[in-house]
This record gives C-alpha cells, sequence and structure tokens, in this order.
C-alpha cells in the first residue's frame, strides 16, 4: 500500500488529502508531505518528548522514513530517497524549507510573505525561492517552534511577537487576524561567529583610521548612539563597538530580544518581557533601565531606544553613568536627537523643549550614523559630534563623513569611504585627561593626506 493511501486511510479526510496534492506539484513533494502527516499522526507525543534529545528522535524519524519508503510503491531514485528524508526530518525537527537558508552563511536575511512565499536577502539584495511550506499549519508550527523556545506566544489575542532564535538571530511574526494572505515571518540572521572591528573594515563599513577613533571614544566612557534605518547594521556595529569596553568593567546589556554577544566576562543581559494572557506581567525595557540602575553598572548598553525609556537613559548618563551605549532610528545624526526629543514626551512628564534638549546635549558626545547604500553595502556614513545648546539649538559637528564624490565602479559599487572632515572633536581634551591621546593624523582628510 502507498503512503497516500495509507493517510488516505487514517483519520485525515480523502478532501484535505485532495486538495494538498493539489497544492503541490511533483512526486517527490506529494511523497515528502504524505511522509510529513504521516509521522506526526503515528509518532504523535513522541515528537515532543523532553527527555528525549534532537539526536535520538532524528534518528528514530529517519528509521521511521526509511521503512515507510520501502512501501512506498512511487518510483524514487536513491538521491530523492535521501532528499525525501533530509525534507521531511527538517520540516519535523528543524525549520521546515528555510532551513537551508538558516545554513547558508550568505543568507542575511529570510522574509516568508506566506506558506508558498519565501525571499531572501542576499548581499544587500532580495531574491525570490523556490522554497514553500507545506500549508499554513506547518508554517503556523514551525513559528511556534521558535517562539515557545524563548518563552513566548502567537495567537488570535496575540497575533504579533518578536523572538529569537538560539544562535541569537532576530524573529518577528504575524499570524490571523493581523496577517490576511497568511502567516508571516521575518528572520534577520547573525553571524554565527560575531563580526569584529577587522571585518567591517573589510567589508567597507568603517576604516582603520575611524576604528582606532572609537576604540579610543569608548575606553574613554563617551556616550555613543547609534543610528540608522532598519536593517543598516546599527547592532552589528553596537556589538563591535562593545568589543571595545575594557574586560574589567561590570556591563549591563537591556534588550527586547537578546541579540547582543558581548566576549567580556563581566556581562549581565536583560530581555524585556510582554504581558502574558491576562494582559499583566509586562517588564518593558524602562523598567530594566530603572532597574539596572541599582546593579552597580559601569556601563549600560541599551539594544534600542524606541519609547519612554530615552528619559531613564538620558538621565542616567547626565548622573555618572558614563560610557552607555545604544542605537535608535532615525535618518539622519540630526534626526536621531528628534526622535530622542519625541520619545522623552512619551514619558509622561509635560517637559519644556528646551529642558529636553539640555539634557540630550549634556548626555550624549557622539552619534555615528549607518546607511544601507543602493549597492546593498551597509556604511558609517557619519560620525558627528553633540557640544553645547547655542539658544535652543543642540549645535552638532561632522567628525567624519562619507565621501560620496568618488562614484560608482562598473558593478555598481560604491567607491568612497568614510574620511575626516578636518575638525577635531571637543571631547578630545576630556579624553587627554583621561590618558587617552588622540593622534592627529586621525582628523587629516583624505585631500590633505594626498598633498603631504
Amino acid at each position: 500500500m502507498s503512503l497516500t493511501d495509507r493517510l488516505a486511510n487514517s483519520t485525515e479526510s480523502a478532501d484535505k488529502l485532495a486538495a494538498r496534492e493539489v497544492a503541490i506539484d511533483g512526486v517527490k513533494d506529494t511523497v515528502a508531505r504524505n511522509l510529513h502527516y504521516l509521522l506526526i499522526e503515528e509518532m504523535g507525543a513522541e515528537l515532543t518528548d523532553a527527555e528525549s534529545s534532537e539526536s535520538e528522535l532524528r534518528v528514530r524519524i529517519e528509521r521511521r522514513l526509511s521503512g515507510y519508503l520501502a512501501e512506498e510503491t512511487t518510483p524514487l531514485s536513491a538521491t530523492e530517497r535521501r532528499r525525501v528524508i533530509t525534507d521531511v526530518t527538517d520540516n519535523i525537527l528543524g525549520y521546515g524549507p528555510i532551513q537551508e537558508y538558516l545554513d547558508d552563511p550568505e543568507v542575511t536575511e529570510i522574509m516568508v510573505n506566506n506558506p508558498a512565499t519565501i525571499f531572501i536577502e542576499r548581499s544587500g539584495k532580495i531574491h525570490p525561492t523556490s522554497g514553500r511550506f507545506i500549508d499554513e499549519a506547518h508554517l503556523l508550527r514551525i513559528i511556534d517552534k521558535i517562539v515557545a523556545r524563548v518563552g513566548r506566544r502567537i495567537d488570535e489575542s496575540s497575533p504579533m511577537v518578536d523572538a529569537r532564535l538560539p544562535d541569537g538571530s532576530r524573529v518577528n511574526a504575524v499570524v490571523h487576524p493581523l496577517a490576511i494572505n497568511g502567516p508571516m515571518l521575518t528572520i534577520r540572521k547573525f553571524s554565527r561567529e560575531p563580526y569584529t572591528v577587522a571585518d567591517l573594515i573589510r567589508f567597507g563599513t568603517l576604516t582603520e583610521q575611524t576604528a582606532e577613533f572609537l576604540d579610543a571614544c569608548v575606553r574613554g566612557k563617551l556616550n555613543i548612539l547609534v543610528s540608522g534605518g532598519t536593517g543598516t547594521g546599527k547592532t552589528t556595529l553596537l556589538n563591535v563597538v562593545s568589543s571595545y569596553v575594557p574586560g574589567n568593567e561590570r556591563i549591563v546589556t537591556i534588550e527586547d530580544a537578546a541579540e547582543l554577544r558581548l566576549s567580556q566576562e563581566h556581562v549581565l543581559r536583560l530581555e524585556s518581557r510582554p504581558a502574558n494572557i491576562e494582559g499583566k506581567g509586562q517588564v518593558s525595557i524602562r523598567d530594566l533601565v530603572r532597574n539596572s540602575l541599582r546593579m552597580r553598572p559601569d556601563r549600560i548598553i541599551v539594544g534600542e531606544v524606541r519609547g519612554a525609556e530615552a528619559l531613564d537613559m538620558l538621565q542616567a548618563m547626565n548622573t555618572g553613568h558614563e560610557g552607555s551605549l545604544s542605537t535608535v532610528h532615525s535618518n539622519s545624526p540630526r534626526d536621531a536627537l528628534a526622535r530622542l526629543e519625541t520619545m522623552v514626551l512619551m514619558s509622561g512628564f509635560d517637559l519644556p523643549m528646551r529642558a529636553i534638549r539640555e539634557q540630550v546635549s549634556a548626555a550624549l558626545d557622539l552619534v555615528i550614523h549607518l546607511t544601507r547604500l543602493t549597492d546593498g553595502s551597509r556604511r558609517v556614513t557619519k560620525m558627528s559630534e553633540i557640544n553645547a545648546m547655542e539658544g535652543d539649538t543642540v549645535v552638532m559637528q561632522d567628525i567624519y563623513q562619507f565621501d560620496y564624490s568618488k562614484g560608482l565602479d562598473e558593478e555598481g559599487r560604491y567607491l568612497g569611504s568614510l574620511e575626516a572632515t578636518g575638525l577635531r572633536p571637543k571631547f578630545a581634551e576630556r579624553l587627554e585627561r583621561a590618558g587617552i591621546e588622540l593622534s592627529t593624523d586621525l582628523f587629516v582628510p583624505a585631500s590633505a593626506r594626498q598633498k603631504q
């Protein structure tokens, strides 16, 4: 008896089976789909047995699949049989059709628009794929598996969720009733090995000159804000910049979903928690920022500031917690300050705008702005110092900015890099008092160096 006949005789109705066969073309896909449902039905609780390791389950599943395929009347080559076993095992134990993209180091983002539509990002460009989930129930099961591992839930009462994979990759999922065309899943992958400053220099995100400058700024305990749009590499840069923090300092990281991977020994990681099904138990970023002040931190690193916690972070920076680091979504360094002002107003305190700006100018020292360029690369395009107030305006000056004037090469890639503007930051004196000297060569423009 074929797998199709066995499945038709099970609790699955013949109508459902026919509908699924129409949805997936090809003999191999049909066999793999039938095996998937037959395994779920016949193994049942074995698949969720907490006492069984994944390796033990994999051996059991592969043994069962081999037995099923030995009875299958559909002609399949040895290669096709191995592929069917791999596909079904990934569907049951792994992450289904997106598993191969998770394993591909060149893929940086996976976008599932619905069970039949999967896109990936490679080298900063979006590409369609031939991958597809068996049906909506299969995609929902994968989403549930991901969010359950980090203690989150997703259902009709809570149809959106932010989570992470074991390697720290960022996950966002949206289901019915918000997702009209089927469940949506977006995964922003993190590299298996955290990027180093040498990697960012190789990618062109930073230069050796600016990397040396950032090293001095972090060791000198300047308050640094990393700004940029979605997907520009803010968290990656924050991770690299954080590596400059001396290993003997006590670091507290605060995130919505724990993504930072710091190599220092004395790191305390805090993660926010959403409300439960009764609407209780929420712990916000703002709560964690307040609590971190009681944990004797040398450094506070907030993964992203997006709400009322901006006020608490600025107050922390202004009350002795120097060397704090964070990120914010914005289109420019100036826009980053405007967004901070707006978020402070979200705290519920009726503060005059001048008082907020004075807090911002006193708290922050440096804004690093990232941009995703049209060639797909992610580059630091500005490093701006925050100076004192002049009237009602926060004064800023660009220390480094990206040189767009060099144009593009034949393949459409930018030839420019981050260059010094020739201005020496005013906080250089503060760093010198801390025993950190900034070489004058760090601020010599490229044009002046060529003349020398």
